[in-house]
Formats: structure tokens, C-alpha cells, sequence
């Protein structure tokens, strides 16, 4: 029996770029051996993870995730409960598109992004649980992880990556600090901080060094803790993001791998961003489920060793040294 492929798309994601080489998109699956089908998401809530589910459910060897995070996030909640799980593919479609980046599938041409599963490249991902919900690439709480999803979708289509960064300047005067009570593998932070990210991926919001070290199939989340909610040292900690990761050594972040996370709120309410969207308010547990779902990528262009935590404390060590002799 031939395999089948659903492609499920958002025909409004990338100035409709999908929906204009959805033709084309759809030949490159059936070269690669699959009978294909479309399925466009509408305006009802869910629509693509209801199909996503039904597409598994009916026997679909492989849904093609296309369209912007959250698009892709549906379609990840629509499989991830299921008992037998199809193959992903993701054609990205979207502003940031992280989750792309990390597989390193081409984010602004879809028929090339499709064309990576003529590689016969795939493996097996950790995805995130958080309660009842699942995420693939971030959950966090804090004022700091609203940015995602404070931005209008409107503006997120006309103006991209930009609209979050005005977004951001808007924030950054009406941080403060949340106290926080998390508790992780081997550790228990209590006290007062700006936020707490659970990073699956290297790419969060377009930065590709906020984890340095990042693995896709180890079973464990990258636990970051701001503690500082100061605007001058929150600018200095994205200035040591942007030159090389070196944030990860900075007493004022707590950086940890743990393969689960509890996170309370002690007195303030404390909302939780999954993917770039809200997810609810804390008291919420965080799973990582190991190896969970099996992805396309494009695996020749992905580095075939992560840098290393001790790697990248060696480094700054060493950097120090040289600074106090000079």
C-alpha cells in the first residue's frame, strides 16, 4: 500500500506563500513517495490540531506541519497524545520560525523546505509536556516570556522579527521580578526573578545562542533563571547572548538541565508562555517526554557534536585569565 501525507497549512501564514505553492509543495511529497492531500486550517479554534489527530488516527504516515509556530505547535498537540504517532515534516511559514532553525530547514523558500524529505533524513525529538498541553521548542513563565504573545498577529505579518523587538523596547521599562518557587532535577530555586525558560532547541525568538549546548533528543529541558530584572543588566545579559553564549556562566542567570520542572507562584499570578503563546497560569509541571516524535531535518547541515556546558565554562575561564593579564 502507497504511504499517504496530510499536509496541513495556515493559507494566510507568510503573506500566503503556502497557499501560492501549495501545487508545488504537494508534487515534491509525491516525488519523495507519498499520495498527498491538503487540508487548509480555518478561524475555528484548533483547526489544525483537530486534523492533525485525524490525519493520525486515519493511518497518515507523515503530517506535514506548515506555517508558523503556532501552527506547528497545533499540529504537535493534535499527535503527541496519540499511541501511534506519524512522522513530521515542517514547511515554515512564519516570523521567527525557530523551531525551523533548529532542524535548519530554509525558512523563506516553502518548496525548498518541503524538498527536505527527498533526503530521507529523520530522528527522533523530545517535545515538552506542560499539564495537558504540549510545546516543541519553549515554555517559560514571567513578564519577560509575554513578548511572544503580547504581539499583535497583525502586526507580527507586516512587519516580522521587527515587531517583536519594538514590542520588547515597550517592555523592558515594566519588568519586575515575580517571586518565584521551581523545583527541578537535583535543585530548588526559591526567591525573586524576571523569568524561567525551558529551551528544547538552540533558537528562542531568532537567537541561536541563548543554549549553547542545546540537544534535541536527550530527554532533557535547558532551564534558564533570570534573576535580575534590572533594564541595564538585562541589555548587558542579551549583549553576552548575542557574542557567544556567554551568558550561561553569569551569576545573575541559574542554568541547568533537568528533564522535569515544577513551577508555583508564590504571591503574584504567573502566566505560562508555550511556544511564543499563553498556555495558562502556574501552578504548572513541565515533562520532558524523550524521543517522543520522529522529525525530517535536515540533518547535513545540523552540527554533529553541541557544544558542551563544561565546553563553554572552560572558555570563559580561560577568556578571564587573559583579561586580568592584560
Amino acid at each position: 500500500m502507497r504511504k499517504r501525507a496530510r499536509v496541513i497549512y495556515n493559507p494566510t501564514s507568510g503573506r500566503e506563500a503556502l497557499k501560492q505553492n501549495m501545487i508545488d509543495i504537494l508534487g515534491v511529497f509525491e516525488k519523495a513517495g507519498f499520495e498527498t492531500s491538503a487540508y487548509a486550517t480555518t478561524p475555528k479554534p484548533f483547526s489544525a490540531r483537530e486534523e492533525a489527530k485525524r490525519a493520525s488516527l486515519d493511518g497518515f504516515d507523515l503530517v506535514v506541519a506548515a506555517g508558523g509556530d503556532g501552527t506547528i505547535n497545533e499540529v504537535i498537540n493534535g499527535i503527541a497524545p496519540l499511541e501511534k504517532r506519524p512522522k513530521l515534516a515542517i514547511i515554515p511559514a512564519g516570523t521567527t520560525n525557530d523551531f525551523a532553525r533548529a532542524l535548519h530547514i530554509p525558512r523563506e523558500n516553502p518548496v525548498a523546505a518541503a524538498k527536505v524529505v527527498l533526503k530521507h533524513q529523520s530522528f527522533k525529538m523530545d517535545i515538552g509536556k506542560a499539564a495537558n498541553k504540549y510545546f516543541i521548542n519553549i515554555a517559560g513563565g514571567g513578564l519577560l516570556t509575554e513578548l511572544t504573545y503580547d504581539v499583535p498577529s497583525e502586526l507580527k505579518t507586516i512587519f516580522g522579527y521587527l515587531a517583536y523587538l519594538v514590542r520588547g523596547a515597550e517592555l523592558l521599562p515594566r519588568i519586575k521580578p515575580i517571586d518565584m518557587d521551581l523545583e527541578y532535577d537535583g535543585g530548588h530555586f526559591q526567591g525573586k526573578a524576571s523569568m524561567f525558560l525551558l529551551a528544547m532547541t538552540n533558537s528562542i525568538g531568532g537567537l541561536e545562542q541563548i543554549v549553547p549546548d542545546a540537544r534535541l533528543d536527550d530527554g532533557n529541558f535547558t532551564m534558564i533563571i533570570v534573576k535580575t530584572s534590572n533594564i541595564v543588566e538585562i541589555v548587558q545579559l542579551l549583549a553576552k547572548v548575542i557574542s557567544g553564549g556567554r551568558h550561561i556562566n553569569d551569576p545573575r542567570i541559574i542554568y541547568k538541565k533537568t528533564s522535569k520542572l515544577i513551577a508555583n507562584p508564590i504571591k503574584d499570578k504567573m502566566q505560562i508562555n508555550l511556544d511564543g503563546e499563553y498556555g495558562g497560569d502556574a501552578p504548572m509541571t513541565f515533562k520532558n517526554l524523550k524521543q517522543h516524535i520522529e522529525f525530517y531535518a535536515n540533518m547535513d547541515e545540523m552540527p554533529t557534536k553541541s557544544i558542551s556546558y563544561d565546553e563553554v565554562k572552560a572558555e570563559k575561564q580561560f577568556v578571564d585569565k587573559v583579561d586580568k593579564l592584560s
